[in-house]
C-alpha cells in the first residue's frame, strides 16, 4: 500500500492457484469468497462459516510468500463475530480483509437480490475489526453493496463513512458503468479497490487505465476460477467424446509438476538427518521393556 504501483492481486481460491500466481510474478493474492465456496460444492450464497474461510485463508498464506487479501464475507455476525473474525484470519497469517454490509446470508456481489444492515451497523461492524486486530499493518477493507441496492451516493456515503471510522481502504462493489468507475476514486475520501469480476456487472478495464483513475487495490477473484472451469469442461468433454485420456505428448512430467510445489526442497529433507550427527561406529543398544 506504500508503494505508488497499484496492487494487482489474481484471485486464487487453493494452494494450487496460490502457487502458480506466485510463479507468474505477481506480488499480491485475493482469496476469492466465491472460488472458496465452489470449491466446495456451493455457491456463493454465503453458506461457508468463519472456520471454514479462516482455515482456507490460512492454508493460502502458508502456501505462498505473498501477502494475501481475504474475502471475510459479513464477519459472520455482529461485533463479537467482526472480532473473532479478524483475529482468526490475523492467526493465520493473511495480510488484509474486506467485511461488507450485507444482510447475512450474503449473495454474491455481482447477484441481483441483495440485503443491506443499516449504514450505523456496518460502521459498527468496521471499528469492531480496527480494535480486533493485533499488527496495524494488517489491512482493514470496508465494502458496500449499496451500488446494486440504493444507488451510487449511498454507496459513497457508506464507504466515506467506514473511511472516517478508520478503515484503511473502501470497496464498494459491482460499479455499473465506466463513468461510476472513473467516479468512484474522485468521490470516495481514500484509497480505493477494484473488483474486476469476469462477465459481471462492471465492465471490462485494463489493469493500467484502474490504476490511472486512482484505484490503489484491483482484484480478480473469477479469472483463474472461469479459465479453470472452462478447461476442465473442454478437456473432460474431449475424453468423454473420443474415450481416449489427453495424450502425454508436451505435457510437464510428473516430476517437474511437483518440483512447481516444493518436491526438491522435500526430497533433501528425506536423508538430511539420517546422516547428519550420527556415528556410524557405534551400535545402538535395544532395550526391551515389558
Amino acid at each position: 500500500m506504500a508503494q505508488s504501483e497499484m496492487i494487482r492481486a489474481p484471485g486464487v481460491y487453493d494452494g494450487i492457484t496460490a502457487k502458480l500466481a506466485e510463479q507468474a510474478g505477481f506480488r499480491a493474492l485475493y482469496m476469492t469468497g466465491a472460488g472458496t465456496s465452489m470449491a466446495r460444492g456451493f455457491p456463493d450464497f454465503g453458506l461457508l462459516t468463519l472456520t471454514e474461510m479462516a482455515t482456507n485463508a490460512a492454508m493460502i498464506s502458508r502456501a505462498t510468500n505473498l501477502p494475501v487479501i481475504a474475502d471475510a464475507d459479513t464477519g459472520y455476525g455482529n461485533e463479537l463475530n467482526v472480532t473473532r473474525t479478524v483475529q482468526e484470519y490475523e492467526r493465520g497469517g493473511v495480510a488484509g480483509l474486506h467485511i461488507e454490509d450485507q444482510l447475512a446470508p450474503k449473495r454474491c456481489g455481482h447477484l441481483e437480490g441483495k440485503e443491506l444492515v443499516p449504514r450505523d451497523e456496518f460502521t459498527a461492524k468496521i471499528r469492531a475489526a480496527l480494535a480486533a486486530r493485533h499488527d496495524p499493518d494488517f489491512v482493514i477493507i470496508a465494502r458496500t453493496d449499496a451500488r446494486a441496492v440504493l444507488g451510487l451516493d449511498e454507496a459513497v456515503l457508506r464507504a466515506n463513512a467506514a473511511l472516517a471510522v478508520g478503515a484503511d481502504v473502501a470497496f464498494i462493489e459491482a460499479a455499473a458503468t465506466m463513468d461510476e468507475v472513473r467516479d468512484i476514486p474522485k468521490l470516495v475520501n481514500g484509497p480505493c479497490l477494484l473488483n474486476i469480476v469476469v462477465a459481471g456487472k462492471t465492465p471490462d478495464i485494463g489493469l493500467a487505465e484502474a490504476q490511472a483513475m486512482g484505484y490503489r487495490i484491483a482484484i480478480m477473484p473469477s479469472m483463474l476460477l472461469s479459465t479453470v472451469m472452462n478447461a476442465c469442461d473442454a478437456v473432460l468433454e474431449q475424453v468423454r467424446e473420443t474415450d481416449r485420456p489427453v495424450s502425454s505428448a508436451g505435457q510437464a512430467s510428473v516430476s517437474a509438476r511437483f518440483a512447481r510445489f516444493g518436491a526438491d526442497e522435500w526430497s533433501a529433507l528425506r536423508t538430511k538427518y539420517r546422516s547428519e550427527g550420527i556415528n556410524h561406529d557405534q551400535s545402538v543398544p535395544v532395550t526391551k521393556t515389558n
